[in-house]
């Protein structure tokens, strides 16, 4: 579909890379990782046809079509957000609109005619290319798409120019996801999308039928949604097969082959030395000498790329609250309508108690009320009615997302940070603020030149130098790399004191919270555990917590009857017919359950050695050493590959029996 051949590209002066050689082919889902500045976000231009590479070849194949969506900058006015979405159709609606005239003819026209065949045949055409393109369930796509992306009916038929910077990249987002190209080009799609968009987008792209290359910062999005990663690292580019997860593994393992191939060949290479320089002189050694001197000549030097910088950092623990942090008590909160209509209520007879060591996740849709609850925390907006009480020794700080309105915009970024923690070196703050995304020559800007995501960033790293008893952080993740959340995410965890936070990184919620606050329709449902606990319980209550399906969007037009429109397949009704009565489950003996259940963790580790095999031999393959070579690895790795299959399977089977019997 696409190749890459010795491409380079530079920014000014500075090498981003060089050399690549990469072929991307159809139904590959790619995520592309790298540091901050590596090139990812060039790249992504280069293959939307918006930049060029300054060094070799790209070749696209004939019918490819790409659809790219930037980190932001995108607006749309001048037309409702159903009918923004409705104009990627527009060829689809012109057949709509040419059928229906052409049936009028059909009506007109005598059916014995010439002019009837021809009118005639002309609909079957058209008809059938319509019905390719589902052109039946145009509508309830868009409306599909669109309740997913968190756009709800109310929203429909308001104005874009409505909506705020955000809303217009999911907008945009939705506008791309209809068009469905065939190279889908995402540059951190979830910066603006709150968890439910998320899972959403995430269950999308498990079922994307084309190929889609995707830049992120949430590991977990890349976790359920890719299967090969493209790293960019010291100006190259590493290629590994499976998820986020998986190339963490396989990276690991990599470098460790290295270490060890690069330790070889030095000890080889100094024996050589040794023995040329200790018998170079000597005549009946000659020929011993030159032998070693070729063999050194042909040796291609394996070079060890630097080290990636790992930053550990801990900030001062704070004095301990009383065991009661801070409760309420039939707390309500309402907000003015719009136009001064009535009262929008947010909650109302909320209940709860925070104590010494609780780390809640707020979650909920946007517009549910998660930043209002953390600012009536803060004590920043009043209650409308209820109590709000505070803890013993409660010291609490506040991280708002226009958090950096508050930093003095002339102070210097070194100087203000120096400023906040004056037994720190200037190498210790430099560190962190590299840690940060704050490098080089960066530490000496002045705060107001800042972009806003940088301020945000850096008004987060003063709040950590000095934390209170009590952090109430509203999307601290914002704006961050995987580097800098680890960073933050370790700090917190060995943070002792309690937290209260809204993130939209599903990794971030899952390592640190140990309850989960839900918020929506004016209540507040406390869960124990992290997202994924609260996930499954939502589970096993039957509650749906996905996306809405065709069948749930308001007016959606379905196909005629006769239409070749996709059937949902019917539900197999029980034996005996009645399709209210489930079939009885059939129970395991305990010493049966046992040995399947064996069975199943020996297989899930199989599993792992076979993708780890299937990864090795793919990556051997990208380097040519002889044709006997080359055919025996892609021998092995059929394989392999029908082994993993094999594999599968039997787990799919052992597992759906375990199942089935609980």
């Amino acid at each position: 579909m696409i190749q890459l051949s010795g491409a380079g590209k530079r920014f000014g002066h500075k090498l981003l890379f060089e050399n690549v050689d990469w072929l991307i082919t159809n139904h590959d889902h790619i995520g592309l990782v790298g540091g901050n500045g590596t090139g990812k976000s060039t790249l992504m231009k280069v293959l939307a046809g918006m930049d060029t590479f300054d060094y070799g070849t790209l070749s696209i194949a004939k019918g490819t079509s790409a659809g790219y969506l930037p980190q932001d900058g995108l607006t749309l006015s001048g037309r409702t957000v159903f009918a923004e979405c409705m104009s990627v159709f527009d060829d689809v609606r012109a057949m709509e609109q040419e059928l229906e005239s052409l049936t009028h003819s059909m009506a007109e026209l005598d059916h014995t005619s010439p002019q009837y065949a021809a009118v005639a045949d002309r609909y079957q055409r058209v008809e059938h290319e319509f019905q390719a393109r589902d052109g039946y369930s145009i509508e309830a796509d868009v409306g599909r798409v669109l309740m997913g992306l968190g756009f709800g009916k109310d929203d429909w038929q308001r104005l874009t120019d409505e909506f705020s910077g955000g809303w217009q990249m999911r907008l945009a987002l939705a506008k791309l996801l209809l068009q469905k190209p065939n190279l889908l080009l995402l540059d951190e799609p979830t910066n603006h999308l709150d968890l439910e968009a998320r899972n959403w987008l995430e269950e999308y792209l498990q079922n994307y039928p084309y190929t889609f290359l995707l830049i992120s910062h949430d590991r977990y999005f890349l976790d359920v949604t890719v299967d090969k990663i493209a790293e960019i690292w010291n100006k190259r580019f590493w290629f590994y097969t499976g998820n986020y997860d998986k190339f963490l593994a396989q990276k690991t393992q990599r470098n460790e082959q290295m270490q060890a191939a690069y330790k070889n060949q030095r000890d080889r290479i100094d024996q050589l030395e040794v023995f040329i320089n200790r018998f170079r002189y000597q005549a009946t050694k000659a020929k011993q000498v030159q032998s070693r001197i070729k063999e050194l000549e042909k040796i291609e030097r394996i070079e060890i790329p630097p080290e990636e910088k790992t930053i550990h950092f801990k900030f001062p623990q704070p004095k301990p609250s009383g065991r009661i942090v801070a409760e309420f008590e039939n707390v309500a909160k309402s907000y003015p309508g719009r136009n001064g209509a009535g009262q929008k209520e947010v909650f109302r007879n909320v209940n709860f108690m925070i104590e010494r060591g609780d780390r809640i996740a707020l979650v909920g849709v946007n517009g549910a009320g998660k930043s209002t609850l953390i600012k009536l925390l803060a004590g920043t907006e009043p209650l409308s009615s209820g109590e709000y009480r505070l803890g013993h020794n409660v010291i609490l700080d506040y991280f708002a997302q226009d958090q950096y309105k508050e930093l003095d915009a002339g102070a210097r970024i070194l100087d203000d940070l120096g400023a906040m923690s004056p037994r720190s070196t200037e190498t210790e703050l430099r560190g962190l603020l590299g840690c940060f995304l704050f490098s080089e020559d960066d530490v000496f800007k002045k705060i107001g030149v800042l972009s806003g995501g940088e301020r945000g960033r850096y008004a987060l790293l003063r709040l950590l130098l000095h934390p209170a008893n009590f952090l109430l952080l509203d999307e601290p993740t914002n704006h961050l790399d995987m580097r800098a959340k680890d960073v933050l995410l370790n700090a917190l965890m060995e943070y002792t004191g309690t937290v209260v936070f809204v993130s939209h990184d599903r990794y971030f919620i899952d390592k640190l919270a140990t309850r989960v606050f839900e918020i929506g329709g004016g209540n507040v449902e406390i869960f124990p555990g992290n997202y994924e606990d609260y996930l499954w319980l939502w589970r096993k209550e039957g509650k749906q917590h996905v996306a809405p399906t065709l069948d749930d969007v308001p007016g959606a037009i379905r196909a005629p009857a006769n239409s070749a429109a996709p059937k949902q397949p019917e539900t197999a009704l029980p034996p005996n017919g009645n399709g209210s009565a489930a079939e009885p489950k059939k129970r395991l003996n305990p010493l049966k359950r046992k040995q399947m259940e064996d069975r199943v963790k020996q297989l899930e580790g199989e599993i792992g050695r076979a993708e780890d095999e299937i990864a090795q031999l793919e990556t051997a393959l990208q380097s040519f050493v002889s044709p006997e070579e080359t055919q025996r690895q892609s021998q092995e790795l059929e394989s392999q590959k029908a082994n993993h299959s094999a594999l599968l399977a039997e787990w799919e089977e052992v597992s759906g029996t375990l199942q089935s019997s609980e």
